[in-house]
Order: structure tokens, then C-alpha cells, then sequence
């Protein structure tokens, strides 16, 4: 248990408290207006005292201007308890609202930086959800947490010294029950904690299911799979529902658990305090102050309460913060020793390398060795599973090696500059992604440096510019969610004019025309050939008619690259890549 406490503490040490010192004088002034507001409301009960105290003694003596008097200063008190409510309300909350956004861009900004493998296991739900929910929970927590627990403590402290001078006998009898109050309620609140946590999780997980459904929401209505998808929503959204009703079991339960402890302390002031005005040891005024006294200091112990499930749900935020926080990010440190690729260059070779995505399970690459000039087309072909896709992906360092080497222009691309590397590598994939936007912001994201000027010329170069054009607002046309208005064929041209402008001297083509139509895989093939021109290429096929003019072939296969050459002296070896080509023209 001691060691959970330490490890919580030095979390928000590291992971939460750091986004407080932008903030130091917001949260100062914040405590010192919930300093006033609290003062305002210990006043009350004095007055209350003082009131009585002069009715008790002498009636005679309560005059008008004694009340008015008495009016006046809890008027004055009132000003400045509604300012101060004023300042905590308003700005205390815009402190939350900043620091919720600073760790929300940071959480954001360290998701981009985290390896390709995370994304491997992770879902984006699940993150969507930590970004999302869980911040605006933590900024809560930011405002109300110090102010909560500050006000508590003043209320406690001062209601303690005031009781104390009072009659302090009386004072101890109903104190003595506040510890067993908060022990008492020590086990609800860690299982709220665990019910809070798990809550979040399976809501990451019902985000996903959403995402999941409604991004192929094309598939599911063609294979009429609307009740099958239902299905598996209500099957999240009623583990959902299960664990809330848990964490409202366990919250129930703490609050049974206050007022128990609550009626405790009654209990105890009015035997005590009646058995003290029975002996003269306390008077009426001073019984009256002190149930006022005691009422605040519940009401303050049951706020904390009630704050529990703000508490909880904040801590679980920053746990869950820093759970992604804590996640190595790629190394895009750019020290001496990091150079950056020749803007010419373009010579690769792998040396022994060796690829697992698991490491307790078998590679997936085993000591590939090859070579490729500047400017070779290289195409690599090879059965499913065989890890084409992986080997190029090395390339760009998605994922690192287990042995070995991979050097560009002679030099280990472990120690070239990771985001220079990425772009001296241009990619065009199977599946095209285009962002929700304009043509023209998919294109010049290649190269956001690029000029309006330089967009339409790769646009032309890709083949793109004729049907661009016809588009309703041309290259300032809203392409959709994933370029839903383009066809196939028009967004695998824009990812290729994105190419285009970005100009590197390396290209991966990844199955890029294999799920287009014969016309569209005609015109993209044309705006390949033009965009591998003078670069080193690699082209990943299944097609082996889209490879025949490559300068060399690789035939990888499990054991690893066991054939290579042309595409005539591969046939003419009658090997792996000879029964592959027949098989896929034989008639």
C-alpha cells in the first residue's frame, strides 16, 4: 500500500503538478478568495453566538442598532464572499481550462512522437478517449482539488480553534469522531478508484467499437451487417453500463458510510452538550454556536466526499496521462552526431538484418542481405507473409532492427536524423489516406513549404490536374472524411502529386495500383513511371505484370531473399519467381 501511495505521488509529481507553474499566481490568488469565502462563513455562527449571548443575558440590550450593526458586517462579508466566488468560479476554472489544454497538446504532440509499434496494440478509441474525456476530468480536478481540499482544511482547522476556545472538552468529544470518519471510508474510496479506472477503459473500448463500425460503415450496410455491429456495441455499451453502476454501488456506499459517521457526531453533541448545559459548564449561546460550527464542518467533510468522485475520476485521468506520457517516443534528437541524408543520394544496403515484431516469437526477416545503386528500381515480390511490406518499412525506420544494418549513402540510418530520413523517403501505399480538407492541403502536405505554384505542377506530374480542375471548386475542392468524394483512381493520384512535391530521392511503392480498375491503374502507372524517374525505387507487388521492367527483382520468401536478378533471367532459372509469374498467367 505504501508503495502504491509513493508511486501515485511521485506521478503527479512528474506528470501533473509541473503544469501548475504557469499558474502559480491564478491558483495563489484562487486559495486566497477561498481564504475570504470561508472566513465569510465562520463569521455566521459568531454572529449567531453574539446575538443570542445578548438576548440571553439582558433582551433589553438587543436593540436595532445592535442587529443592524450585526446586518451590516455580514452585508460587507456577503461583498466580499460574492467576489471571491466571482474569481474562483470564473478564473479558477479558466486555470483548469489552460492546463487541460496544455497537457491535452502535449499528450497529442507525444502520440505523433510514440513508435509505429504502439499503434500496433493500441486503439485508437482508446486514445481518443484519453484526449478527449479524460482531460476534461483532469481539468476539473486542476481547479477544484486545491480549492476543495484547502477549504476543507481551513473550515476543520478554524472550526477546531474556535470549538477549542469554547469549551474544549466538547470540542474533542465531537473531533474524536472525524478519524474514524475518514479510515471508515478508506476502502470505498479505492474501490471507486478501480471502478473509475476500469469505467474509462471499457469506454475507450466502446469509443473504438464506434470508430470501427461507422468508418466501414460501406462494408457493413453491403454485407447487411447492421444487427451483427448493433450486436457488439450493446455488448460493450452493456460492460459499460455494469461497471458504472459499480462505481455508483461503491459511491453509495461511502455516502452511507459519511452519514453514518455524521449522525455519530449529533449523536455525541447532543448527550454531551445537553449533559454540559445540564452542569453549567457550556451556555445556550455557546450550544447553539457550536451545532452551527459543527454543521459546517460536516457539510465541509461531506463536500470532500462528494468531491471523491471528482477526485477519483481526475486521478484516474493522470494516471491514464501518464501511462502514454511514459511510453518511449522516437528519438528526433538532432545532436552533432545526427546527420541528415545526402539531398541526392540514395545507395541502400542491408547488411544481416534481422526483423521480429515480438521477440519472444519467431523473425519475420532473418539476415537479409542486398544492395541498390542510386537510382535502381528494385522490385520485391514473394508469397503473403513474407515480409515485403515489414523489409521496406525498416527503410523508414517504422519499426528498428533486432541485428544488423541498414545503411543509406554508406551511413547507418540509425544515425541520420530521423525526420530528415522520413523525408528523403517517399511512400505510396495500397490504402490511400487523404485528410479531411481542400485538394490542395492533401497535396501540399507533402511539403507545407511548398508554393501554391508547385502543388499544381506535381498535381500535373502525377496526372492529377484534368480531373482536379473539373472539380467544383478545383484544388480548393473539400475532398471529405478520407477523401470520400475522389474515386480510387483520383485519390491515388493526389498521394502521388503529395509525392511529387515533397521530391525525395527514394520511392516505396506498396501494392500501389492493386486495388484500382484496369483504366485507373493505366493512368496511376503512367504517374509512377514519371515519379520514379531518377530515383531509387522499390515497388512491393503481387501483380508480377507491374514488375517486368524493374532493374532488379527480389524474390523474398520465409527463409529469406532466395532468389534475384531481372525478370528474363528469373524466368529462365525456372524458380520460385518463374512458378509465381505462371501461375498468375496461366490459362
Amino acid at each position: 500500500m505504501e508503495n502504491n501511495t509513493n508511486e501515485k505521488s511521485g506521478m503527479m509529481k512528474k506528470w501533473f503538478l509541473p503544469y501548475f507553474k504557469k499558474h502559480v499566481k491564478t491558483l495563489c490568488l484562487d486559495l486566497l478568495c477561498a481564504l475570504f469565502t470561508t472566513g465569510c462563513e465562520l463569521v455566521l455562527p459568531m454572529i449567531v453566538r453574539e446575538i443570542t449571548k445578548i438576548a440571553s443575558d439582558d433582551i433589553s440590550r438587543l436593540t436595532v442598532t445592535v442587529i443592524l450593526q450585526m446586518a451590516l458586517l455580514f452585508a460587507v462579508l456577503k461583498i466580499i464572499d460574492m467576489l471571491a466566488g466571482y474569481y474562483m468560479s470564473y478564473v479558477g476554472h479558466s486555470m483548469g481550462v489552460m492546463i487541460e489544454k496544455d497537457m491535452r497538446e502535449d499528450l497529442f504532440f507525444h502520440l505523433l512522437r510514440v513508435p509505429f509499434s504502439y499503434y500496433d496494440t493500441t486503439k485508437v478509441g482508446q486514445l481518443m478517449s484519453r484526449i478527449t474525456t479524460d482531460m476534461f476530468e483532469v481539468a476539473e480536478f486542476a481547479h477544484h482539488c486545491p480549492e476543495e481540499f484547502f477549504i476543507a482544511g481551513v473550515k476543520i482547522a478554524a472550526s477546531f480553534v474556535i470549538l477549542s476556545s469554547i469549551n474544549l472538552p466538547l470540542a474533542a468529544c465531537a473531533f474524536v469522531v472525524l478519524p474514524f470518519m475518514f479510515l471508515g471510508t478508506r476502502y470505498f474510496r479505492k474501490k471507486m478508484r478501480e471502478a473509475f479506472r476500469k469505467r474509462r477503459e471499457i469506454a475507450g473500448d466502446v469509443n473504438s467499437q464506434t470508430e470501427n463500425s461507422l468508418l466501414g460503415i460501406r462494408v457493413v450496410k453491403s454485407f447487411s451487417g447492421e444487427e451483427a455491429e448493433s450486436d457488439k456495441f450493446k455488448k460493450e455499451s452493456t460492460s459499460l453500463s455494469v461497471t458504472q453502476k459499480e462505481s455508483y454501488r461503491y459511491m453509495a456506499r461511502l455516502n452511507a458510510a459519511v452519514r453514518f459517521f455524521d449522525g455519530l457526531m449529533y449523536i455525541v453533541l447532543i448527550v454531551m452538550g445537553g449533559l454540559f448545559i445540564m452542569k453549567g459548564k457550556i451556555t445556550t449561546a455557546d450550544y447553539a454556536a457550536y451545532l452551527l460550527y459543527v454543521a459546517m464542518l460536516i457539510a465541509a467533510v461531506k463536500r470532500i466526499v462528494e468531491f471523491t468522485e471528482q477526485f477519483e475520476k481526475g486521478v484516474t485521468g493522470i494516471e491514464r496521462f501518464a501511462s502514454v506520457m511514459e511510453v518511449p517516443a522516437e528519438d528526433y534528437s538532432k545532436g552533432e552526431e545526427k546527420a541528415e541524408p545526402p539531398e541526392n543520394g540514395g545507395e541502400i544496403e542491408f547488411k544481416n538484418v534481422t526483423f521480429s515484431y515480438d521477440r519472444e516469437k519467431g523473425d519475420v526477416l532473418e539476415c537479409i542481405n542486398f544492395s541498390v545503386k542510386k537510382g535502381e528500381s528494385i522490385a520485391v515480390v514473394g508469397p503473403s507473409g513474407s515480409g515485403k511490406t515489414t523489409m521496406c518499412s525498416l527503410l523508414s525506420r517504422f519499426y528498428d532492427v533486432k541485428s544488423g544494418q541498414i545503411l543509406l549513402d554508406g551511413k547507418d540510418i540509425r544515425d541520420y536524423d530521423l525526420k530528415a530520413l522520413r523525408n528523403s523517403i517517399g511512400v505510396v501505399e495500397q490504402e490511400v489516406y487523404l485528410f479531411s480538407g481542400t485538394v490542395m492541403e492533401n497535396i501540399l502536405y507533402g511539403n507545407p513549404n511548398a508554393t501554391r505554384e508547385q502543388a499544381v505542377a506535381a498535381a500535373k506530374s502525377a496526372g492529377a490536374d484534368e480531373f482536379i480542375e473539373k472539380l467544383p471548386q478545383g484544388y480548393d475542392t473539400f475532398v471529405g472524411e478520407r477523401g470520400t468524394m475522389l474515386s480510387s483512381g483520383q485519390k491515388q493520384r493526389i498521394c502521388i502529386a503529395r509525392v511529387f512535391v515533397k521530391n525525395p530521392p527514394i520511392l516505396v511503392l506498396d501494392e500501389a495500383t492493386s486495388a484500382l480498375d484496369n483504366e485507373s491503374e493505366q493512368l496511376v502507372k503512367h504517374s509512377l513511371s514519371t515519379l520514379a524517374s531518377g530515383r531509387t525505387t522499390f515497388t512491393i507487388a503481387h501483380r508480377l505484370s507491374t514488375v517486368e521492367n524493374a532493374s532488379r527483382i527480389l524474390v523474398l520468401t520465409q527463409n529469406g531473399i532466395e532468389e534475384q536478378g531481372t525478370h528474363k533471367e528469373l524466368l529462365e532459372k525456372g524458380g520460385i519467381y518463374a512458378k509465381l509469374y505462371n501461375s498468375q498467367f496461366d490459362r
